[in-house]
């Protein structure tokens, strides 16, 4: 696992820091290598600090890469191609924040922290971005039969028994 990457990031917003375009493993952030079908690949990330048009502390976080998900109709491997560019804005106190969010319901936004932790940031962005159920758009049928046949009917273990003479 890598180390992390420890940020102010209310200074680093107001600052306009940035951190240019690095590489991190995906088995490196073991939440995310936790939901995929297979730990390999890397991700290229980078985030920079800004002020928003109302004066509000913002990061602009980039992340692209290819995982590999599970289909979950055949269970087979499937790319997926991560893209993310999301811009999160600070808010100092919880009300402020759900305020916010309630008022744009579009509205990415975080408590800002004094040590906001940037892979974990990374992590939980590529997190939200993945399909709840992913799935080919045309799966193999071998592999679909395979997995039916593997399974007995329950109802045709039913029929059999209803028809077994006492």
């Amino acid at each position: 696992m890598s180390q992390p990457i420890l940020i102010n990031s209310l200074d680093f917003a107001r600052e306009r820091r940035e951190i240019s375009t690095r590489d991190i493993a995906v088995a490196d952030l073991p939440r995310l290598a936790d939901a995929l079908a297979s730990r390999d690949g890397v991700l290229s990330w980078s985030v920079s600090g800004h002020v928003d048009r109302l004066h509000r502390p913002t990061l602009r976080l980039k992340v692209r890469g290819d995982v590999m998900l599970a289909c979950q109709r055949c269970l087979e491997p499937l790319p997926h191609r991560i893209d993310a560019d999301t811009l999160i804005t600070q808010f100092t106190d919880e009300e402020r924040l759900e305020a916010a969010c309630d008022e744009d319901e579009d509205l990415d936004g975080i408590l800002a922290e004094e040590e906001l932790d940037v892979l974990a940031l990374i992590e939980d962005e590529v997190l939200l971005g993945l399909p709840l159920a992913p799935r080919h758009d045309d799966c193999r049928p071998d592999a679909i039969e395979k997995a039916k046949a593997d399974k007995p009917n329950p109802f045709a273990v039913l029929a059999a028994l209803k028809r077994k003479p006492d």
